[in-house]
């Protein structure tokens, strides 16, 4: 279990859900963790943020499986303090090889509908947020001279059209862009840069009463067991969601050396959400 010995992993939004798994698993193969979050509110969401607590918690998962970590209030926005952070990592555990861009926030609404600060914010977290992460940390791989990989978090809202989430989807559209300019500007310094695409997560962003009113059609109040149905029908595989681990199993393959060659590449993890063709689940 050590297919990143030696190596140093950047995550953001790591204080739960897939970042915070992400930081186990990739602790669980010898890297060392320097993990950042927010780990507050954001305003135009309609569920509670991490908090400084969970971003602890993380620590002690990391720990707990023989990791060693480095955590840090950090907004993606804020190029100063990702800055500090990346200084300060370095300064940690010498180098940084290993990028997952991850932080990011859910909204939703209709796209004419949506308030102008709604759609700023969504674009500044999580397309913004995303280049501001790679432009910190990337000097440092660079100067290294050791290569390194680089994994940004979209979504199946990255390949296909998502009604009611213009603005996630248009900043999930973005980091694929944004991967294939970086995969090709990086790659003579050895620097490998893809995407991953998953399907709904089982973390606090899918699971909340916004989510479920959301994949109903509206239904108020709905519960997690009618909006499970309902994702359920959008899968080819007979799954309401995908685990934070499965996100994390793929990340740790593009981050490791059996990936080597692997560069520019959008890899969904998605249960079949984006196949054009569904298969009847049986019953």
């Amino acid at each position: 279990m050590t297919r990143l010995a030696g190596k140093t992993a950047f995550i953001t939004g790591a204080a739960r859900g897939q970042g915070r798994a992400h930081a186990v698993r990739l602790a669980e193969e010898g890297a060392n963790i320097v993990a950042i979050d927010i780990c507050g509110d954001v305003a135009s969401t309609r569920y509670a943020g991490a908090t400084a607590e969970d971003l602890a918690h993380t620590a002690e998962l990391v720990e707990a499986v023989g990791g060693k970590i480095l955590t840090a209030h950090v907004d993606v926005r804020n190029s100063r303090e990702l800055d500090q952070a990346v200084e300060k990592g370095c300064q940690t555990f010498g180098s940084i090889d290993i990028v997952s861009v991850n932080a990011g926030i859910a909204g939703y609404g209709p796209a004419v509908e949506l308030p102008e600060d709604d759609w700023q914010e969504m674009i500044d977290i999580n397309l913004t947020g995303a280049w501001k992460t790679v432009r910190a940390v990337a000097p440092s791989m660079i100067a290294a001279g050791k290569g390194g990989s680089i994994v940004l978090t979209s979504s199946a809202a990255g390949m296909i059209a998502f009604p009611n989430l213009a603005h996630y989807t248009a900043a999930k559209h973005g980091l694929i862009g944004l991967m294939k300019v970086l995969a090709v500007e990086l790659a003579p310094k050895r620097i490998r840069v893809n995407v991953i695409c998953p399907s709904h997560v089982d973390t606090p962003m899918i699971q909340n009463p916004a989510v479920y009113e959301l994949f109903t059609g509206g239904i108020k109040g709905a519960t997690a067991d009618q909006a499970a149905v309902a994702m359920k029908s959008m899968h080819a595989l007979p799954i309401s969601w995908v685990d934070a681990e499965d996100i994390s199993n793929a990340l740790l393959w593009l981050a490791s050396d059996e990936a080597r060659y692997v560069t520019g590449v959008v890899l969904p993890v998605d249960g079949g959400l984006t196949s054009p063709f569904k298969v009847p689940h049986e019953t």
